[in-house]
């Protein structure tokens, strides 16, 4: 499994700044080599590893077919670097637009922008995308580590600002870990999980929709407003909700669909698929997080083994938004069958099902993750049926609704306060001492997995036990001999070579410490490692 954060982006005092523009100096600041005498840096060349394209397959279908590249949304076109020459072409409309420097300058850096793309030590992707900067962690194993290597990318988006404020000319640049602008705009937060291919993508669709509709009440970000420009006066679970109109489709930003159907593996396709869930908020609440990976996989676990009871309820996309606008849980769902039940009671259904696939299958030696998953699911649904606030240590919505309904209560504010609205930007403010969600940790009021220690080893070290090692491992140890990267490759370009050198990756559990780790060490440089591979050939 792997999570994905498109990071919000504003420049202080300068709101007609190019999204792009400051995307792409958050990327290269961060991938810029290091001053003499820094460690703990992400990257190893000269400007970050190029990613390569090209294994990607976005405009695919999980249903059986592939859309035609004529009739995709250009946002769709992932498989190549974005294209920004139309904005480029245009000097006086970049000036207009409020950006520092002359036009042409301008569209010389919005070009670069399009262009920032990188793989990390860590395993991970930082690149530019849709006008987001946006951090793809690795591969991981278990929800706990996928809860770490995402708290890595926060830091890697904390250092981005940092060495930004520290460069000569250019100004600062914010970034928040959340999902709208409250302006009409969504970026997301994505899940991949692998799946065998074997699954039929029907019993997938089936068995999401009506989790996905009921799992905001644990992993909802919380928001002030409802609708997608947020005019709606109140305060919602999620901030996705409103900007979903399908149950199932392969977009994911216009038309976005409970359930995708990209079909881009990164891996074997005649074995694999990978499930890729757009439906999720960015949540910095790390239980939340942990459970928004943990109890996915438990579900998807039950479908790969045929044993997910059908839970099928009317009206998916009304009913997300509908159970998104009710934070005192009580909105009743109809399923299929004609019961009512509540998001939680829903919640319900899914753990106790989990519960018994379990027991069946591990019977009373059931693994640490898993335990620990079903306990904090266990906890925070029965803690949001006795009262929601008791959730307010491990859940992001409960967390910020106490925070604004104190501040409400304080100073008698309604809900269409501008004041309020501030604090739920606020709270995602990844800057630490400006973000709420920050003083909530050093306040020690909000629960912590991960010690800042292992937060800042996973900056820069991979994953031992995916494919993500080797990749890491390859940009750390050889630096600029690694041409490109991406998922399911690494290339190199080595002395003696006539072509680049591609070394296929397509089983994620291959690549691991364990069995690539003794290689690596008998080979200090690219043209050693490329020779051991091929046999001198």
């Amino acid at each position: 499994m792997g999570l994905e954060t498109e990071f919000g982006v504003s420049a202080p005092g300068e709101p007609g700044t190019n999204p792009m523009l400051l995307s792409g100096r958050v990327v290269h600041a961060y991938a810029a080599p290091a001053p003499s005498g820094v460690t703990g840096r992400g990257t190893r060349s000269r400007r970050g590893t190029r990613w390569d394209y090209a294994d990607e397959a976005p405009l695919r279908d999980a249903r059986g077919f592939e859309l035609d590249r004529a009739r995709a949304h250009p946002s769709q076109l992932t498989d190549v670097p974005p294209d920004v020459a139309a904005e480029a072409s245009s000097p006086a409309r970049a000036t207009r637009r409020g950006d520092a420097g002359s036009g042409v300058a301008v569209a010389e850096e919005l070009e670069d922008a399009g262009l920032a793309n990188t793989v990390l030590t860590n395993g991970a992707r930082l690149y530019v995308d849709h006008a987001h900067p946006e951090y793809s962690g690795p591969e991981v194993t278990t929800p706990r580590d996928a809860v770490l290597w995402d708290l890595a990318g926060d830091e890697v988006a904390r250092e981005a600002m940092r060495r930004i404020a520290a460069s000569p000319g250019l100004g600062d640049v914010v970034l928040y870990k959340n999902n709208t602008d409250g302006k009409g705009a969504s970026y997301g937060t994505h899940e991949n999980y692998l799946m065998p291919r074997s699954v039929p993508f029907g019993d997938i669709a089936r068995a999401l929709v009506p989790f996905f509709v009921s799992r905001q009440v644990v992993t909802g970000a919380g928001r002030v407003g409802r609708g997608q420009e947020g005019g709606e006066d109140g305060f919602q679970l999620s901030q996705r909700a409103d900007f979903f109109e399908t149950e199932v489709g392969l977009e994911t930003t216009l038309k976005r669909p409970l359930v995708n159907t990209r079909d881009e593996p990164h891996a074997s396709a005649d074995a694999w698929r990978r499930l890729h869930v757009i439906v999720g908020d960015a949540n910095l609440c790390q239980v939340a997080s942990l459970l928004k990976t943990g109890t996915t996989s438990l579900v998807l676990a039950m479908v790969e083994a045929g044993e997910m009871p059908d839970l099928a309820v009317e009206n998916p996309v009304a009913a997300v938004r509908a159970v998104s606008h009710d934070p005192s849980l009580r909105h009743l769902l109809t399923l299929r069958t004609g019961e009512r039940l509540t998001a939680v009671q829903l919640q319900w259904r899914h753990l106790e099902a989990a519960q018994r696939f379990v027991a069946r299958r591990q019977g009373q030696d059931v693994d640490t993750d898993t335990a620990e998953v079903l306990g904090l699911w266990e906890q925070v649904l029965t803690d949001l049926e006795a009262d929601p606030l008791r959730c307010a240590r491990q859940l992001d919505w409960v967390a910020k609704l106490r925070l604004l309904e104190g501040f409400r209560s304080r100073e008698q504010l309604s809900w269409d306060a501008a004041r309020l609205a501030l604090i739920d930007i606020q709270y995602a403010d990844l800057r630490p001492e400006k973000g709420l969600h920050a003083r909530l940790v050093g306040r020690d009021a909000v629960d912590v997995l991960h010690e800042p220690a292992d937060v800042a080893r996973a900056v820069t070290t991979p994953p031992e036990d995916t494919r993500a090692w080797f990749r890491g491992e390859c940009v750390r140890r050889y630096g600029d001999e690694v041409a490109a990267a991406s998922w399911d490759s690494v290339v190199l370009d080595v002395a003696g070579r006539a072509s680049l050198q591609r070394v296929p990756m397509l089983e994620p559990l291959r690549g691991t410490r364990a069995a690539t780790g003794a290689l690596l060490d008998r080979c200090p440089t690219a043209v050693e490692l490329v020779h051991a591979l091929t046999g001198g050939r």
